[in-house]
């Protein structure tokens, strides 16, 4: 086939055709330019740059582009193609940030092809999604469609979406399709979580005073221990058919001045993964049945409690039709129906499914998200892009 993108799946695409992709060249492009989160790495480039590079790749290919900048210095890209009217609307969501550069082995910046890979920081997440939803939806638009297909290169994914929360400010699509890597896999489910900041009281004394000393320390242990207890109850209890089950675990704990004083608190933060069915405000309950036990039993135990932030889970409907639409679309480019399943971590996909939208996450194979060595599978690239391009015109029409 001299596109590779018609059919036959990424075992009957060859070498020869991926060093000439269009995908593979964009990739490249866009992992050279710089566009560290400032949020994770002071001084980082953020998403200017790179938010002038795709409207730069788009606008000439028929998109009408707006940037988004709530926050200053870290746009986002909202991307549409309109369609003749009286079809479903359709976004492709992606992020233009990543992770530091210093972690990168050797430079993040300039992408090699070694084995059928493509490694550089971004390759996986997820400079290699961009270039596949780009590619696909400038494809599908080269053919007449009904209904809109909205690209949205949002800033900040990796720390606190503000990128994603931007758009959904100004565009609400029926479908969407987050293309983060997923090994191939069509994820409808993912955990959310909670963060806790409970703040255990003593009474400060010299380290001789025991009379008149607290020890929150050692009060903060008791929390621990329970917090351990509930983890555990969690793990035996109802599982999600994707998911498992929900957890709890403490993430860090401060107290003290000197080892011959008496510490007069103790800060522990706790971090909670939901399932389904939970939100934040279990978390807050199970953690104030702590809280209230521990004071019951013990009259020198005093506590404060703070839930400082929370994300919810995701799971698309059963009868999501973007879903149906990218397992049929997967199915005619490789010969097979994508495996089903969900992710321990949380993505914008809750944001999306929160507004409305029919939401799945589909994307590349790979690895090393965040690690010395990234990388992206460029026969799967090539399957993503094909199979991103066939869904917009099954679902838009």
């Amino acid at each position: 086939m001299s596109d590779g993108r018609t059919g036959g799946g990424a075992a009957n695409t060859g070498a020869a055709y991926r060093t000439r992709s269009e995908e593979l060249e964009l990739l490249r492009d866009l992992i050279a330019i710089d566009s560290v989160n400032p949020a994770l790495v002071p001084g980082g480039a953020g998403e200017s740059r790179i938010a002038d590079a795709v409207v730069a790749w788009l606008s000439p290919r028929g998109f009408e582009c707006r940037r988004l900048e709530t926050t200053p210095g870290r746009p986002s890209i909202v991307a549409i193609a309109r369609g003749t009217g009286g079809g479903r609307s359709l976004m492709l969501n992606g992020h233009l940030d990543t992770v530091s550069l210093a972690s990168y082995d050797g430079d993040g910046l300039a992408p090699v092809v070694r084995d059928g890979r493509l490694h550089g920081r971004g390759a996986y997440d997820m400079k290699s999604g961009l270039a596949a939803m780009m590619v696909a939806a400038a494809g599908a638009h080269g053919t007449p469609h009904r209904g809109d297909v909205v690209l949205a290169l949002v800033a900040d994914e990796e720390h606190a979406s503000l990128g994603t929360e931007d758009v959904l400010e100004h565009v609400v699509t029926d479908g969407a399709v987050v293309v983060e890597p997923t090994g191939l896999d069509l994820v409808t489910s993912h955990r959310g979580f909670a963060w806790a900041t409970v703040t255990v009281h003593g009474r400060a004394a010299h380290g001789s005073r025991p009379d008149l000393g607290v020890d929150a320390i050692a009060k903060a242990g008791r929390l621990l221990t329970a917090i351990d207890d509930l983890g555990a109850r969690l793990a035996a209890g109802t599982r999600h058919p994707l998911l498992g089950t929900g957890s709890m675990h403490a993430g860090t704990i401060t107290g003290g001045a000197e080892p011959s004083s008496y510490p007069g608190s103790c800060t522990v933060t706790i971090e909670r993964r939901t399932i389904p069915g939970e939100d934040h405000l279990t978390f807050e309950r199970e953690l104030r049945g702590i809280l209230d036990e521990l004071a019951r039993t013990d009259a020198a135990f005093t506590a404060d409690l703070a839930i400082t932030t929370h994300r919810g889970t995701f799971e698309a409907g059963v009868a999501s039709e973007v879903a149906a639409a990218v397992g049929a679309s997967f199915g005619e480019v490789t010969g097979r129906e994508p495996a089903r399943r969900g992710e321990p971590f949380w993505t914008d996909c809750a944001l999306l499914a929160a507004a409305g939208i029919d939401t799945i996450m589909f994307g590349v194979d790979g690895g090393g998200a965040h690690a010395a060595d990234e990388w992206v599978d460029l026969d799967s690239l090539i399957v993503v892009t094909a199979t991103l391009e066939r869904t917009i015109a099954r679902y838009v029409g």
